[in-house]
């Protein structure tokens, strides 16, 4: 599987809209893992989306992305995994293992990868991920 990871100083970059690499691991190998990085200088939504696509990706993990971009990314068969922070290299690695990744990763505000409807209620009933380490956003 090839994966893309929108990287910025080691880290997941925070929005991909505007992220200007990415890194490229085969997954399938575990001494790819390191990976090759990619330039992604299109601004435009739909350019973006066919430079992924011109890289051959199945895979997109990234932090924040706009509702439009992530359609038209999975519009083109690619499968995106929003919402994610952390050091590039660990969640390289824990999505290599089992082509998830577990809470830790999720974005500051993020109670599950799921987002969206239904946080504010799962906070209420004490499922709001407070046993969740801290995701080392931003880097110190």
């Amino acid at each position: 599987m090839r994966l893309a990871v929108a990287e910025w100083n080691g880290y997941v970059s925070p929005v991909f809209d505007t992220a200007g690499r990415v890194r490229i691991v085969e997954t399938d190998s575990p001494a790819e893992l390191e990976g090759h990085v990619a330039e992604i200088t299109e601004e435009d939504a739909a350019r973006r989306a066919l430079r992924l696509v011109e890289l051959r990706v199945d895979v997109l993990i990234c932090g924040a992305i706009s509702r439009p971009l992530e359609a038209m990314i999975a519009a083109q068969g690619i499968r995106v995994v929003p919402r994610v922070c952390g050091p590039a290299s660990e969640v390289i690695q824990s999505f290599a293992i089992s082509q998830t990744l577990p809470d830790e990763f999720a974005m500051p505000g993020c109670c599950r990868r799921g987002g969206g409807h239904g946080q504010r209620m799962r906070r209420r009933q004490g499922d709001g991920g407070g046993n969740r380490k801290r995701c080392p956003w931003p880097p110190s």
